[in-house]
């Protein structure tokens, strides 16, 4: 890779493929080193703004015996620089092809990434069905909030780590120890027939990672399908492999690791500021939220505790905002008191706190002005629908008047902008539901009028429902295309300002997640058919080719419909019933 600089001179934004960013770490590849590669499937400015993947680096890095270091989807310019110079891919910090690691772990926060995932493997010369795989290639580990039904990727993936990573990451690392040493010892003569049959095979290493908790190996289990396309029966048909996988908690996030010394990238990229975690999970219990169910129990990182990250973040970074993130940050127990003492510790520093997706609550009408104090950031709010009594039906128990007094807040504090957040095609939805959203949008945009005679500038993004696994829609439909339309035009014919502006998600996409969301191990030839027929960056509108996967389904002889648009029984056996996340198996 000699001229790879001249290459890459050749590319959009080659800064995407050198390393080298402040706080990246480059260690001596030795052979008593596990060689770890985290793989994020997309593009480098998404990936390097997901937490996970940070975190992961730097526990893997803070190990003597481990390396760990970096590889993205490379950009359309960039795919074609590699095939049409037959380079492998490789990793951002020491440039080797991603073939040679031990371990590669993928990071799966979406459905519509999963063709990159293919293309990542077929250009590291990886073979991309697990079974396909010889003791010669890497580990190939996936884990990440789609993970919670993996079976869509179950033949790519040899292993899932489902919840929590933190801990189970190391293990593996344990395990993975133990095999390559016994490799090893046979490699030269130490061990008999049986070693070679069986110990140092890669079926035991999988065997072995399957006793921890949380590590789910596709391999392990055989599925049927009744002559409907339902699920008859999944079970292990190895022994003493556990037939429900328990997801991984971290409990106590105060003694978990955080890191501070966070990646600073040479360009800018979609999250570029400190993602500081204040909690996970969440005390609500919203129908329609996955993470809110999977991420349970809630857990916070004390005050103390984030005050303190924060101070070493800034100091380690330089970055001069720090978001404060989690499902609903606004309901910390001690979120007041954290943005006053940040403000107090930043004030001559210029450094603006950030409180994303707030919920109306008591405390909310206060924090656009404390938060105001230092710099003036954006503000969102997440109502989900416009009338009350849809709002109870999907548990989303808002206060419409709480919301109106925090907007009139951050107006008073000097904000101009508010983004709301909604969906439409919910169950139970009426035309009622879908006229009081403008109303909400015109009442909140109408509000500054009293202030300076202005309107305020205010964003919906609307996105089509999509039923997801483990929550009590998990059963419900997705309403088809045609009726979605009908509500869009609907909205926009309600809407006559530019002040008020409808940001609508893609309803091809969210009809393909819903496919994902709630599918079985049969999609992945269709997820290998569109791949290979050129689909990459599915999540982009630019890249999106919704004709391709039609044709993919016609070609498996699936029917998408049967996964996103029919109503679930509740004596079914669903695709993820196999994962045990803490939460009874329910419906509305």
């Amino acid at each position: 890779m000699n001229n790879l600089n001249d290459l890459l001179l050749q590319v959009r934004k080659p800064a995407r493929y050198i390393g080298g960013e402040w706080n990246a770490v480059k260690k001596e590849w030795t052979d008593d080193k596990v060689k770890a590669l985290l793989a994020f499937p997309d593009v480098y400015e998404v990936g390097m703004s997901y937490l996970g993947l940070k975190i992961l680096y730097g526990i893997l890095n803070k190990r003597d015996d481990c390396l760990c270091e970096r590889v993205f989807s490379p950009w359309p310019d960039f795919e074609e620089v590699l095939r049409k110079n037959n380079i492998e891919i490789f990793s951002l910090e020491s440039r080797m092809p991603i073939k040679g690691f031990d371990i590669i772990g993928f990071s799966i926060a979406y459905e519509l990434n999963y063709t990159n995932i293919l293309n990542i493997l077929d250009l590291g010369g990886i073979p991309i069905r697990s079974s396909e795989r010889s003791d010669k290639d890497p580990l190939i580990i996936a884990g990440g909030p789609a993970c919670f039904n993996p079976e869509p990727v179950a033949e790519f993936i040899d292993a899932f780590i489902i919840g929590d990573g933190e801990e189970a990451i190391e293990e593996i690392v344990e395990v993975y120890k133990g095999f390559r040493l016994r490799k090893s010892a046979f490699a030269f003569g130490l061990g008999g027939q049986a070693m070679a049959d069986d110990h140092g095979s890669r079926k035991k290493l999988l065997k072995e990672l399957a006793e921890i908790q949380g590590v789910y190996v596709p391999s392990f289990y055989a599925v049927e399908y009744n002559d409907d396309g339902t699920i008859k029966n999944f079970s292990p048909k190895e022994k003493d492999v556990p037939k429900k996988i328990k997801k991984r908690v971290v409990v106590d996030l105060d003694n978990s690791f955080y890191p501070a010394n966070q990646l600073v990238p040479y360009i800018q990229i979609v999250h570029d500021r400190i993602m500081l975690e204040i909690m996970r999970g969440c005390k609500h219990a919203c129908k329609f939220c996955q993470a809110g169910t999977t991420y349970r129990p809630r857990r916070e990182r004390s005050k103390e505790k984030i005050i303190e990250l924060a101070k070493e973040s800034y100091s380690k970074t330089g970055y001069e905002e720090i978001t404060l993130l989690s499902l609903s940050s606004g309901d910390h127990s001690k979120i007041r008191e954290i943005i006053e003492e940040l403000n107090e510790a930043f004030k001559d520093k210029a450094v603006s706190i950030s409180v994303p997706s707030l919920r109306i609550e008591g405390v909310l009408s206060e924090l656009p002005a404390l938060i105001a104090q230092v710099k003036k950031t954006g503000l969102t709010f997440a109502p989900e629908a416009g009338r009350e009594c849809l709002r109870k039906v999907i548990n989303k128990n808002i206060d419409v008047e709480k919301l109106l007094n925090a907007a009139m807040e951050s107006f008073k504090s000097g904000w101009r902008k508010v983004k709301l957040y909604f969906m439409i095609g919910l169950p139970t939805e009426k035309e009622e539901d879908l006229i009081a959203i403008p109303e909400l949008l015109y009442k909140v945009s109408n509000l500054k009028r009293s202030l300076d005679k202005k309107p305020a500038h205010v964003t919906a993004s609307i996105n089509a429902f999509v039923p997801r696994p483990h929550t009590p829609f998990q059963l419900e439909a997705m309403e088809n295309f045609d009726k979605l339309s009908e509500k869009k035009d609907l909205l926009k014919r309600s809407v006559r300002t530019k002040m008020i502006e409808l940001d609508f998600h893609s309803f091809h996409m969210a009809y393909l997640e819903a496919v994902f969301a709630r599918g079985d191990r049969r999609l992945s030839k269709v997820i290998y058919e569109t791949w290979s027929k050129g689909a990459r960056f599915d999540g982009w509108n630019d890249f999106f080719n919704f004709g391709l996967w039609s044709d993919s389904f016609k070609k498996a002889g699936l029917d998408p419909d049967f996964y996103a648009v029919r109503a679930r029984k509740c004596d079914e056996t669903l695709p993820w019933d196999f994962i045990d996340i803490g939460v009874v198996k329910s419906s509305p």
